[in-house]
């Protein structure tokens, strides 16, 4: 079960947006991310909006998707070029799910080439696209860097059978030597992600799942807690006492670790994320974290530009039937205010390892968090350190 939209206005049926998008369009960046709902089975921790074969319904299949996300791209081009934005070509594409390669290359191919042709792509844009282990093939691989892919994200989560069991992931560990392999033999960057806190998971299987990750030499890795999600299959065996709920203490012992295994190969960048340069960095997921606009393609995605953020339609049927009937898959927005944006600004910003600005931060909390070691200060800015960002939520609510 997928989580509910978020409240909001009732988005416009033409996906028009107000003037007010256009201050400071010219500086921002633009990306896009390409949501692709499908999955082979759903994994038990799971609340993304994806739908396996079984749970589509009538209305909707993986071999018109392309075609609808494609309706969308031209709605999204004539949307903002009513609204008077600048042109400014695409700099990341992000395609994510689900499970993206579950879909023909031919297909994922096409929904690129619709970005390109709606605003063309940067000379050095990233296009990155998820892939589960299991999911690909050396001439798939081969395939997508011909279609334009620089990149490729695999979900490897853990190499411990007994944590993938619990997980519900379906691919066998020994096959992620193969993919990254193959993947590098194609040309693609290789980011690598990992899940840490799975019931059941000592440290020393997490040690095992950071050193075989780091053995790989991957340009990238995510290494993301565990969140027990309401509604998912997991939180009904934690809730009913079949198996432990993930514990805070836990949950920072492995993330420390993570932290200093990683780090002999690769450097943080961001809470979540080490990589081995500062080129190999997610720039897309940095478009997020330092406020860019995007444009969400798909069932579900959520898209931001110049302060106003809105989110589609859940369900694939719901979603091709607004595009078919000429109208945004729209479901809600919300304007953010001045406050809003402060509180973003200061919430994605500070966990960047670039640091946060100072200026307009109240002193005194400064001061006191640099007094407990939460952050450390360079002239004009303030870094998270180790433990910070163990308590980040803690830092941002004293910043704002």
């Amino acid at each position: 079960m997928s989580p509910q939209l978020p409240d909001g206005e009732a988005a416009p049926r033409d996906g028009s947006l107000p003037p007010a998008v256009l201050e400071g369009a010219a500086e921002r960046d633009f990306g896009v991310y390409l949501h692709v709902p499908f999955c082979t089975v759903r994994c038990g921790y799971c609340d993304f909006n994806t739908y396996t074969a079984t749970e589509l319904g009538e209305g909707a299949s993986q071999a018109t998707y392309a075609s609808s996300a494609l309706q969308e791209i031209a709605l999204a081009a004539s949307v903002m070029e009513r609204a008077g934005l600048p042109a400014r070509p695409v700099s990341t594409v992000f395609v994510g799910g689900g499970t993206p390669t579950l879909l023909e290359v031919v297909d994922l191919a096409a929904m690129v080439d619709g970005v390109r042709q709606a605003w063309g792509l940067a000379p050095d844009a990233e296009i990155t696209t998820e892939a589960n282990p299991d999911s690909v093939t050396p001439e798939s691989l081969a395939a997508l860097v011909e279609a334009g892919f620089t990149r490729v994200s695999f979900g490897v989560q853990s190499v411990v059978p007994h944590v993938l069991a619990t997980l519900d992931r379906t691919h066998d560990p020994l096959r992620v030597p193969d993919v990254v392999g193959w993947a590098r033999d194609a040309g693609l960057a290789v980011s690598l992600d990992l899940i840490y806190g799975t019931p059941g998971e000592s440290l020393a299987d997490w040690r095992t799942s950071l050193e075989a990750a780091v053995a790989l030499q991957p340009d990238h890795i995510s290494a993301y807690a565990l969140t027990v999600e309401p509604g998912t299959a997991l939180h009904r065996r934690v809730r009913s006492g079949e198996l432990p709920a993930p514990t805070g203490d836990d949950e920072a012992a492995k993330y420390e670790l993570a932290d200093e295994i990683l780090g002999t190969e690769l450097d943080w960048y961001e809470i979540s994320n080490w990589a081995r340069t500062p080129d190999d960095r997610c720039r897309h997921n940095l478009a997020y974290w330092r406020g860019a606009d995007w444009w969400g393609i798909g069932p579900g995605a959520h898209s931001h530009v110049g302060g106003v953020r809105w989110w589609n339609v859940k369900h694939p049927r719901a979603y091709a039937n607004r595009l078919a009937a000429g109208e945004s898959p729209a479901h809600g927005r919300e304007i953010l205010d001045d406050d809003a944006q402060r509180l973003e600004r200061v919430m994605l910003g500070t966990r960047l390892a670039t640091g946060f600005p100072t200026a307009g931060l109240d002193r005194a909390a400064v001061a006191s968090l640099i007094a407990e070691e939460l952050v450390t200060f360079r002239p004009g800015t303030i870094t998270l350190t180790r433990r910070g960002r163990l308590l980040a939520d803690t830092v941002v609510h004293r910043l704002t």
